[in-house]
């Protein structure tokens, strides 16, 4: 099986806060244009998928007259949000190009003989149906970043998934072990399939499958880039703890320190709050059995909720330091206007030293205080 299935690149960096569980194997930042022209390759390494993957293998060693070869399913997020209305009607769409259910859906794209499918996401991220990695990333640089205002807040660097799928018209459509199957499916219950089908790559009996895989997989991209985020937070306060140890002082200017809790409100909204959060199954799903089944099962296989749970501990542990920043912050501020406090009656006192020094002098001494006339002369 190839090295590069299911991968995650190793990050360059070692943060010293403990954050080890959220590096996901499977789950890689992409690498830089540059990177990519130079034909460099990144690291990979093994994927928490490989632990099931035996159960793929008989049908990765068994070909059958009705299966097709294995192909990619490339998973690439380069924003925290998309707008998707943005992308109605952009020249470099096809025109069959389409909002379906809660993504943006090309039917057919690519080369030639090389075309693919695509569903894009509101999450920031977008899955490309057999299309090479090379391809989606072309697909991220002529298209995404062509559609003016249709990425929010672009990433650093991408963040990517791949799985493997075969098609095969006999088998039920599942996911067993690390490779998603596409065959028979059951009827739907309530979802109304469009009233016409455009042209596509894939049987249009397995689209809403190929959608709800689509999916969850986008969901995990999308955290993979929380994850990545946070992780930066936590080694940008990594010091801190030892700062405070050993100064008695943070380490870092008010401005600063506003803007860390900032970050950590932002990691806590991204996470439970906004529309596309990552714990609950979409609502399109409840009427739908078989396809919420194929949801959760890729969204357990790459451990979404065990990884939302562990961000979710993270974040207490940064809302402690949170808590520890707020403190910080009162103090300073009461530190400084206990200084001005202080300044102000130190002036009042000179004042007054100076304005009622003379009778004060007569008070404490008993002895006259001597005026002078106009003339200088005492009075």
């Amino acid at each position: 099986m190839s090295q590069s299935l299911f991968s995650r690149r190793l990050p360059l960096l070692r943060y010293s806060v403990h954050v080890s569980s959220f590096r996901r194997a499977f789950a890689t930042p992409a690498e830089s244009q540059e990177t990519r022209d130079d034909g460099k390759k990144p690291r990979k390494s093994t994927t928490p998928l490989r632990r099931s993957a035996s159960a793929s293998l008989p049908i990765r060693a068994n070909p059958t007259p009705t299966r097709s070869s294995i192909q990619t399913v490339f998973t690439l997020a380069t924003a925290e949000r998309y707008l998707l209305s943005r992308m109605r009607g952009h020249p470099e769409l096809p025109s069959n190009s389409q909002k379906f259910h809660e993504s943006w859906w090309i039917p057919r794209w690519g080369h030639p003989g090389k075309e693919g499918e695509i569903f894009v996401f509101a999450n920031g991220s977008f899955v490309s149906w057999g299309l090479e990695e090379a391809e989606a990333h072309r697909f991220a640089l002529e298209v995404i970043s062509r559609v003016p205002g249709v990425e929010v807040a672009p990433l650093k660097a991408p963040e990517t998934e791949e799985l493997e799928f075969v098609v095969d018209p006999i088998e039920t459509t599942r996911l067993q072990g690390d490779l998603i199957i596409l065959g028979k499916n059951p009827p739907l219950n309530e979802v109304a399939p469009p009233k016409e089908y455009p042209s596509m790559v894939f049987p249009q009996e397995t689209l809403f499958a190929r959608y709800a895989f689509s999916q969850a997989l986008s969901r995990s991209t999308a955290l993979s880039a929380l994850e990545v985020a946070l992780d930066e937070y936590l080694s940008s306060m990594a010091l801190l703890p030892h700062s405070l140890a050993k100064t008695g002082k943070p380490g870092m200017g008010r401005t600063v320190l506003v803007k860390k809790l900032g970050e950590l409100m932002k990691f806590r909204q991204g996470l439970n709050l906004n529309r596309e959060n990552f714990s609950d199954v979409p609502d399109f799903y409840w009427t739908e059995p078989e396809l919420e089944k194929y949801f959760i099962s890729v969204s357990d296989a790459l451990d979404v909720k065990v990884r939302t749970d562990s961000v979710n501990d993270k974040i207490t542990y940064a809302a402690e330091a949170q808590s520890v920043l707020r403190q910080l912050l009162t103090e300073t501020s009461t530190h400084s206007m206990e200084l001005v406090i202080i300044a102000l009656i130190a002036v009042e006192v000179v004042i007054a030293l100076i304005r009622d020094g003379p009778e004060l002098w007569e008070i404490f001494t008993g002895t006259p205080h001597k005026k002078l006339d106009v003339n200088g002369e005492t009075a």
